[in-house]
């Protein structure tokens, strides 16, 4: 390779790596503005003015508010995914009740860091990216059912994966628009309802 080829390439990564600092400033912006505001009344002017950017800078990345909510439902799910595979290490060998407790309370720690998760989970949806997100989700957790009791199939542990996942859902739904002294009983009685239907279908 010449000496005006590895220049070249020198130049680029230091490019692309302050690309990747704008789309995280860019996403947290939205992100707190989505929190604040929700989705309808965010703007991608007050988004570009909340992360000190001009607008055309928001454009050259995101074409559209879709796009930012989007992106950041991506992003939302490949840290719960981390979480979850941390959490597959730290509770093997637990039974399933306890393994519900721990998968719930690391659900309500994410929603209180991430204030934002339920309004974007509502917004207009990139369907074939956000299926893609979903998709790997509920195969990780079909994984963990199947190793937890191998005579399910794999359509049967995806099927209770889309179930679990939809009480969980369901469940960050209450959990956000509830009253705060009301929140740990909401988490208790969706605690309730997931362990016996895993119990039911894994086994204690």
């Amino acid at each position: 390779m010449s000496m005006d080829s590895d220049t070249s390439v020198n130049r680029r990564i230091p490019l692309q790596e302050r690309g990747e600092r704008r789309v995280a400033e860019l996403l947290e912006a939205a992100a707190s503005q989505f929190a604040e505001v929700g989705y309808d009344a965010a703007t991608m002017k007050a988004i570009a003015k909340r992360a000190g950017a001009s607008i055309g800078a928001v454009y050259q990345y995101f074409p559209d508010k879709a796009a930012v909510a989007s992106a950041l439902r991506t992003q939302y799910a490949n840290e719960m995914e981390e979480r979850w595979i941390h959490l597959e290490e730290a509770t093997a060998g637990l039974s399933v009740k306890e393994r519900v407790q721990r998968f719930v309370d690391v659900m309500i720690r994410f929603m209180e860091e991430r204030p934002a998760y339920i309004t974007i989970m509502d917004a207009p949806a990139d369907s074939r990216r956000d299926k893609k997100a979903r998709d790997r989700l509920r195969e990780r957790l079909a994984n963990v059912f199947r190793t937890r009791r191998p005579a399910l199939s794999s359509e049967q542990a995806y099927r209770v994966a889309s179930v679990s996942l939809q009480m969980i859902k369901s469940m960050n739904i209450l959990y956000t628009n509830a009253k705060p002294q009301e929140r740990l009983e909401i988490a208790r009685e969706y605690n309730l309802a997931l362990t016996a239907y895993l119990e039911k279908r894994l086994g204690s």
